[in-house]
This record gives structure tokens, C-alpha cells and sequence, in this order.
């Protein structure tokens, strides 16, 4: 098993090395299909792991090599492969093998077809680290490994200008790569603050060393923790009010939004405190707990409303995306650590079919993304119809597919947890969550002609793309239906994420649910009476509702990032250029300046001394030797 566990591991790295070392241009197909098999490898070694844990419910833990010896600090190169760790390796490497198939197509007429596959692989590669790692310290690499790949991938279209922003709410991928990674940046210091609570409180970074100790921790070392890393995860996971980078990231290509936006990084902020859930669930920190529900319910509202008119068919997607995450925070709050991750899970498949479908109408309509200039798709792009039909039901709720179960349960939690508030935040979201996703499926497929009149001429992605695809489609289907063996699976290893439901609210579970597909089929039924009929009314409908205050405030992001431009960013230049042009110019610089300048000066005079005459240099020996004296006789008469 532990050959398993590198072969699962470096699998990905060797994929990125070969993409980077035969770049040229004529083996770009070859060194797809290379890339792929090797992430389709690493899958079969993490989906055998996964069986191996639920048959025998051994959990394997592997050191590679002592990676840190210095005093009493020590950390080993180690890897666990628990329920948590081999269900993020199955899905990483499930969704990346489909991603990697997917963009041999769509990336095939990339002069940079090569340097991408290098990138994605090195992505999974840092991902599989972060979710491996049996020591916080480990973690951190793979979490700022894959910080720095998601910079290369978002900002891969590097060559694109910056657009009019006041016209085109598009930005360049430059812009919103270095966006990400800063953004980060600034919750990775919080991470990191956390990490040095726990090793100085508890001298180790391993796990199950540091969740051992936490016990004989006082509450405010247990709180101060919480909080620090939970700041990571806010970065990272893209949490109000460390969001705005998510939806500006989808400048890169589709391929990076259904990985990285979709499946894995955006997740990991979820993984880890899933992850430290030993620390989430001391008494200590049950007010830190309720505050991230709290948060993720909050989020999970917001972003919906967000989505409800935007035009853009992958930042509707993204918006969801920001939506589905704090859902999952919202289960984690509440203690419901295995409904979380299971939602995760069946999320990662539905939502990287939406984005993948997303791409197929990308490239169709020549990167053309306003669903107001869409309609009627589906004659000429039925697979990826389907698809995006099927990925939406699983987004809105609706039995029997994935979203349904993972949905519900956490929803279910809520009312269970008596969080009656966050139980009808979450219903609401749930319908708006299913009209937006029908509102993008009628104004892209369904309705009147609308691209033909603006010159597109649409057609369907390649034949071998849609079947890369249908793993996904299938998976968005039947995952909750193995929800049941997923929690045994857990619950047999015996562990902390453990969960279940209280007697009064299994009696009421029938009732909840059925409540919440009433909601959703009321959100998909008033997308249908405003946007699944005719170009047209829609057209008409969205003008009038474009003058209106709440569109304005929704399309706008409720004027966060305008906040965030006018009073962080622009004051923060402005003392840029303050520092730059008073202190390091006039000052500093100055200064440096002045002092090579005396040197020089001082050099071009004193060199009239080497004149080379021997009675000059015994003359300036002796001005030296009266100078010392007098020095001396005054420091004796001082002293």
C-alpha cells in the first residue's frame, strides 16, 4: 500500500515534468494524453487506498524522510491516508483526470498548450501534498503550492490587455491572478499565526500530536488557534470578506475554473478545518464554531443573490461556486464534519460539469459569455445541453440527484442544530439557488435564436471531450445515493467527524425535504415564466429590471470591490507614492547618493597625496603622527 501512496502522490509531479521538458509544438497531443494517463494513474492508486480503508478500516501512515531536524523541532515528510485525506485524493484526481482530457481539447489550438499542462499537473501535485500531509507543516506547502499555481493558471492568458472596466466588467487575467495571490496572501498570515498556537503550545505540528494536546490547552490558546486558522481558510475557500477573487478569476481558461474554482482549492479552506475538526469541536471554541456557520450561511445567501443577474455565464457559475462553499461552512460550524465533506464531494462533480459545459459554450460562441446573446443552443450543442441540464438539477436540489442529498442534509443540520434562522437563510438560498441555475440553462439553450443575428455560428465541442465529460454527468447522478455507504464508511473507522441526526428531526426529515424541493421547483418554475420563453420578453424584462435599485446593488456586488478600490486600494497607492517619491527618493536614495558622492569626492582629493615622492609621503606621516597625539592628549584630559 505504501507503493500506492506514492504513486498517488508523485504521479502528478512526473506529469508536469514531462509537459515541462518536451514542449514542442508538435507533441503537444502526446504530451496530453502522457499528462493525463499519469493523473488517471494517481486516481486508480487513490481509489484503491479508498477501498482498501473501507474494507479493513486501516489507516495507512507513510514517512517519506525526516525533513526538519533542529532541536526539539522536529517534522517528518509524512502522509495519512484516513476517511478524510482518501476522499479529497479521489475527488482531486477524479475531477483533474476528466480536466486534463477536457483541455487537450479546448487548448489545442494554444501556441502555450504544453506550459499549461505543466501547470495543471504541478496543481494536483500541491493539492495531493496538502490533502496527504500528517502535519500542519505539510499542509502549508502543498496550500501554498497550489496558491502559486492557481497565480500561473488564472493569469496564464498573461498577453491579454486590460479591458474598460466601466464598460466591460472583464479584467485582465494578470489583474486577477495577482488579485488571488494577494488576497491570500493576506489569510495565509493568519494560517501561519495558527500554526505557530499550536507548535508553541504543543511542540509538535503531526496531527494527531497536536489534537492530543488540545485538551490540556487553555480556551484562549483553543480560540486564538480557531480563529488564525480559520483565517487561512477564509482566504482560501474565498469567504466574505476575502471574496471578491473568486469570480474575477475566471479570466483564465475554463479547464482552471473547473479544477481549481470547482473541485479543489477553493475546497481546501473547507478541508482544513474539516481536517482540525478535533479543534472545532472543543467547548472552547463552540462560539468560533457557530460564527463560521454563521459566516458560511451568510455567504452562501449572498452570493446566490448575486448570481440572480449576472449575464456572465462563468462568473454565474463561480457566484454558485461561492454559494456551495458556504453551505459546506455552514455544516462544519454546526459540527456536521462528514455532511460536509460528503457535499464537497458531490459538489466537485456537479459544479466542474457546469464549468466544463460553460467552456463548450465558450468556445462555441468565440469566448462569448452574455447569456442575452445566447438562446436556443441546444439544436446545435444537445451533449452539452444535457450535461448542463443534468449538472443544474444536481445544483438546484432536486431527488434523485447528488445536490439533493449532500444539499439537504445540511439543511437538515441546521434545523436539527435548532439554528432556525440559519435553516430559513438556507431554504431561501436553496430556491434562488435553483432559479439562477435554470435562468442560465433557458437563456443559453432554450428561447429564440439570439447569436445568429450577431454573427456566431455555433457548433459542438469534439466527440472525445463530451465523453471525458461523462463520468462527471453519471457521478452528478448517483452520488447520493451512496451517501448511506458513505456515512458507514466513517462511522466503521470511528472518528471525530462523525454526525447524526437528533430522534425529533428524523420524524420531521420527510416533511424538511419535501419543503425544500417545493422551494426549489418554485425558483425553476419563476425562471421559466421570465426566461424560458421567447429572446425577446427577456430582453424587454431585463432592461426594465436594469434601471431598478436592487439590480444595481446586485450587479455591483453590493459596491464591495468599489469599497475595496476607493478605500484600501487607491489610499494604499497614494501612500505608495507618498513613501516612493518623499522617503525613498529624497531620503533614502538621497542619502545612499550623498554617501557614494563624499566617497568619490573625498577619494578625487586625497589622491594628490600619491605623488610617489618618499619626502612627500614622510611629510603626511608626520602631519598623521601630531594628529594622533592631540588626540590622544585630549581624550586623557578628558578622561
Amino acid at each position: 500500500m505504501e507503493t500506492l501512496v506514492y504513486i498517488a502522490l508523485f504521479a502528478p509531479f512526473v506529469g508536469s515534468l514531462f509537459a515541462a521538458l518536451f514542449g514542442m509544438s508538435e507533441r503537444r497531443i502526446f504530451v496530453g494524453v502522457i499528462g493525463s494517463s499519469l493523473i488517471g494513474l494517481s486516481f486508480i492508486a487513490s481509489a484503491i487506498l479508498a477501498y482498501n480503508l473501507y474494507l479493513t478500516g486501516t489507516v495507512i501512515q507513510v514517512t517519506m524522510m525526516d525533513w526538519i531536524h533542529a532541536g526539539d523541532f522536529n517534522v517528518e515528510f509524512g502522509f495519512v491516508i484516513d476517511q478524510i485525506s482518501v476522499t479529497m485524493m479521489t475527488v482531486v484526481t477524479l475531477v483533474s483526470t476528466v480536466v486534463h482530457i477536457y483541455a487537450i481539447g479546448y487548448m489545442d489550438h494554444d501556441k502555450s498548450f504544453n506550459r499549461f499542462f505543466s501547470y495543471l499537473s504541478a496543481f494536483v501535485f500541491s493539492m495531493m501534498i496538502l490533502v496527504m500531509s500528517d502535519n500542519f507543516l505539510g499542509l502549508f506547502i502543498g496550500w501554498e503550492g497550489v496558491g502559486v499555481c492557481s497565480w500561473l493558471l488564472v493569469g496564464f492568458w498573461y498577453h491579454k490587455p486590460d479591458q474598460d472596466r466601466k464598460d466591460n466588467p472583464s479584467i485582465s487575467p494578470s489583474w486577477a491572478a495577482n488579485e488571488a495571490f494577494i488576497m491570500n496572501r493576506i489569510a495565509d498570515l493568519g494560517m501561519l499565526i495558527g500554526i505557530f498556537i499550536l507548535y508553541w503550545n504543543t511542540g509538535s505540528l503531526k496531527y494527531d500530536e497536536v489534537f492530543a494536546q488540545l485538551p490540556y490547552l487553555s480556551d484562549s490558546v483553543l480560540v486564538g488557534a480557531a480563529i488564525a486558522l480559520f483565517i487561512g481558510a477564509m482566504g482560501k475557500s474565498a469567504q466574505f470578506p476575502l471574496h471578491t477573487w473568486l469570480t474575477d478569476a475566471m479570466e483564465g481558461p475554463t479547464p482552471v475554473s473547473a479544477l481549481i474554482h470547482a473541485a479543489t482549492m477553493v475546497t481546501a479552506g473547507v478541508f482544513l478545518v474539516i481536517r482540525s475538526n478535533p479543534l472545532y469541536s472543543m467547548d472552547a471554541v463552540s462560539g468560533v464554531s457557530f460564527f463560521i456557520a454563521s459566516l458560511g450561511t451568510f455567504v452562501a445567501f449572498y452570493a446566490a443573490s448575486m448570481a440572480l443577474v449576472e449575464r456572465d455565464l462563468k462568473r454565474i457559475i463561480a457566484y454558485s461556486t461561492l454559494s456551495q462553499l458556504g453551505y459546506m461552512f455552514a455544516a462544519v460550524g454546526l459540527g456536521a464534519y462528514w455532511i460536509a465533506l460528503f457535499h464537497l464531494a458531490a459538489h466537485a462533480f456537479f459544479k466542474a460539469l457546469l464549468f466544463l459545459g460553460g467552456g463548450n459554450v465558450m468556445h462555441a460562441m468565440h469566448d462569448e459569455l452574455d447569456l442575452f446573446k445566447m438562446g436556443a443552443l441546444r439544436k446545435k450543442m444537445r451533449g452539452t445541453w444535457i450535461y448542463m441540464t443534468v449538472a443544474s438539477i444536481a445544483l438546484a436540489g432536486l431527488p434523485p440527484l447528488a445536490g439533493f442529498w449532500s444539499k439537504d442534509a445540511i439543511i437538515e443540520t441546521a434545523f436539527n442544530e435548532h439554528t432556525y434562522i440559519l435553516w430559513i437563510v438556507l431554504v431561501i438560498t436553496a430556491g434562488m439557488t435553483a432559479f439562477y441555475s435554470f435562468r442560465q440553462v433557458f437563456l443559453s439553450f432554450h428561447g429564440e435564436d439570439r447569436h445568429t443575428a450577431l454573427g456566431f455560428d455555433p457548433h459542438e465541442m469534439y466527440k472525445f471531450v463530451l465523453v471525458a465529460m461523462s463520468p462527471l454527468a453519471v457521478l452528478a447522478v448517483i452520488t447520493g445515493w451512496f451517501m448511506g455507504t458513505y456515512k458507514a464508511f466513517i462511522y466503521n473507522i470511528g472518528t471525530t467527524v462523525q454526525y447524526d441526526m437528533s430522534e425529533h428531526t428524523h420524524h420531521l426529515a420527510t416533511y424538511l425535504g419535501l419543503l425544500v424541493i417545493f422551494v426549489a421547483l418554485s425558483g425553476i418554475a419563476y425562471a421559466y415564466i421570465k426566461y424560458g420563453q421567447t429572446g425577446d420578453k427577456a430582453w424587454k424584462r431585463s432592461e426594465k429590471v436594469e434601471n431598478g435599485f436592487f439590480y444595481k446593488l446586485l450587479i455591483n456586488q453590493y459596491y464591495i470591490p468599489k469599497f475595496y478600490e476607493e478605500f484600501i486600494t487607491k489610499p494604499y497607492m497614494m501612500i505608495s507614492e507618498v513613501l516612493w517619491k518623499k522617503v525613498d527618493l529624497k531620503i533614502v536614495d538621497a542619502t545612499v547618493d550623498n554617501i557614494a558622492k563624499f566617497l568619490y569626492v573625498s577619494g578625487d582629493k586625497t589622491r594628490s597625496m600619491q605623488t610617489g615622492n618618499l619626502s612627500n609621503y614622510l611629510n603626511w606621516m608626520a602631519v598623521g603622527a601630531v594628529l594622533l597625539l592631540l588626540i590622544a592628549a585630549i581624550s586623557a584630559m578628558i578622561a
